[in-house]
Formats: C-alpha cells, sequence, structure tokens
C-alpha cells in the first residue's frame, strides 16, 4: 500500500454494494450489510478509524498510512483494545441452530436472531457430506477424530434426511392443528436453519476469530469464521496484518513453559491437557 495521503474526499468503504456475501455448508451464508466507518478518506481503508481513535489529536489527513500502519501493529502488539472498538461491523448470518448456540456464546455481540415463535421455519435442514462424519476424539470429548467408515457414514446421513422430513411433517401439521408456533417448534432438530443480524467491534470480532478459526473448533463453525475473516480483510488490512502476526499465528508461553525452555529440562506441568498443549507448542517452535 502506497504511502498517500488523502484527498479530502470520502468513498464507501463497501464500494457501494449492499452486501458482501459469502454461501456457507448446504443452505447458509454470512453477508456484510453494514459498516463503521463505512465512509473512509479517499486513498486509506477502514484502518484509519482505528487510528484516530488512538490519536486524540488526531487530525484527517495529517498521517501517512505507513504511520497508521506502525501505531496500529503497536497496538495490537501491546494488547491496546479500546481503538480497534470504535469498528464496528454488522453481519447478516444464516446457520444450523447448533452452530449458532456454539456462536452465542461470544456475549460482546448486539444479536437479533429470526423468531420460530412469531413465523414458521423453513424445512431447510443441514446434513453433512459423508466424509464429513467422523469419529469421536478419544483425546477431546467434545471433538471428532477421524472418518468414520463409508457404510456409517451414508448410513447417518440417510438418518439425518428422514428424520429432518419427519420433523418438519410433524412441525407443520401441529402448526395445521391449531398448535402455537412456540410449541410446534420444538420438535425441530438443531440441524435446522435459523438466522440473525450480530454486530460487533472490531476487536472482539479479532477474538472470535482467534478461537473459531482454530484447527480445534468445529468444522461447521470454522468456515463462517474462516468466511467472515476473507470479507474484512481487504477492509481492515492492517488491523488483519498484525492480528495474523501477533494474535492468529502466535502463541503464548506460560511461567512453566518458559522456564523449561531457558533451562533446557521439561517444564513443571502434570495436568494431561497441558502437557499436549506444551508438546504442540515445542513442536512448532522445533525444541
Amino acid at each position: 500500500m502506497s504511502n498517500q495521503e488523502d484527498t479530502g474526499r470520502l468513498v464507501d468503504a463497501m464500494g457501494g454494494v449492499e452486501r458482501i456475501e459469502t454461501k456457507i455448508l448446504d443452505h447458509g451464508f454470512i453477508a456484510l450489510v453494514d459498516m463503521m466507518p463505512r465512509l473512509i478518506p479517499e486513498g486509506k481503508t477502514a484502518d484509519f478509524a482505528i487510528a484516530q481513535a488512538a490519536r486524540t489529536s488526531y487530525g484527517r489527513g495529517t498521517r501517512q498510512v505507513s504511520e497508521d500502519e506502525s501505531l496500529i501493529r503497536y497496538l495490537m502488539r501491546h494488547k491496546h483494545s479500546t481503538p480497534f472498538e470504535f469498528c464496528e461491523l454488522k453481519f447478516h448470518v444464516r446457520m444450523p441452530i447448533f452452530v449458532a448456540r456454539q456462536w452465542i456464546r461470544h456475549r460482546t455481540a448486539s444479536v437479533n436472531e429470526y423468531s420460530a415463535r412469531y413465523s414458521v421455519m423453513s424445512d431447510d435442514f443441514y446434513t453433512p457430506h459423508a466424509e464429513d462424519v467422523c469419529l469421536q476424539s478419544m483425546e477431546n470429548k467434545q471433538g471428532r477424530d477421524g472418518s468414520a467408515e463409508s457404510s456409517i457414514a451414508q448410513k447417518f446421513v440417510d438418518d439425518s434426511s428422514r428424520v429432518h422430513g419427519d420433523a418438519y411433517a410433524s412441525y407443520l401439521s401441529a402448526i395445521e392443528g391449531g398448535v402455537a408456533r412456540e410449541t410446534a417448534r420444538c420438535i425441530l432438530p438443531v440441524s435446522a436453519y435459523t438466522e440473525w443480524y450480530w454486530k460487533c467491534d472490531l476487536h472482539n470480532i479479532f477474538h472470535f476469530l482467534k478461537l473459531r478459526m482454530d484447527s480445534h473448533a468445529q468444522k461447521e463453525i470454522r468456515v463462517y469464521a474462516e468466511a467472515m475473516y476473507a470479507t474484512i480483510k481487504p477492509l481492515f488490512p492492517l488491523a488483519c496484518s498484525a492480528f495474523e502476526d501477533y494474535r492468529l499465528n502466535a502463541m503464548e508461553l506460560t511461567a512453566a513453559e518458559v522456564e523449561a525452555i531457558t533451562s533446557g529440562h521439561a517444564p513443571r506441568i502434570k495436568n494431561k491437557r497441558e502437557i499436549q498443549e506444551w508438546s504442540e507448542k515445542a513442536k512448532k517452535l522445533g525444541l
């Protein structure tokens, strides 16, 4: 990116489009529908708002892009989060209910979800491909590990399609029989699709992405996080570059791990999970 002074002219950070959408899974999507800042100085990216917030005496057009980049990297490196909170993004997301229930644990966003009390649910359900049906991990109680045999995987896919059809038929039958929508929805499985508007500041989006783009995250939410990151990276290239260098692709060391590295001895840890985590870090460090 060139060290270009802004011209005083403002342009739309989203290029004048109403939404930037990516299709996800079989019936889902994630779409950026609004952001702050929406209007940015010509010749700059939305990163300028981060530097502007960090400089209380900042005057528009008085700083070079290179200076903004150094400041943003300093802020990320030293975990000065407030300037990143001055940038916000609003997404329209359609995903399976079980993905939404993982997602909602990130409590720093504003969320408004489609209501099955007021409206009838669609007949869209998530069914994984057979190659995505995996075995239960023996190391991680909430994870998967290795593909299931083809016959087992295909049976799961077939059973899913059958259950989805039966559940939706029963759901519609209940509604047609006068059962309240808020009660009828109880029969639908967590593979049913829901949707919401989700608004969050950039600092907390980075926290969401750090956790949900991790290889340990469930694939079905990881693909949403990856699509989200691909959407925001062209809008905040300086912040995203710093995020990759100091958060996403970085690692933190505990006091025991630092001592192990400096002393050359095994770390003073006994917890099985922590030992495994240290082993993974040591491998990355070539120890």
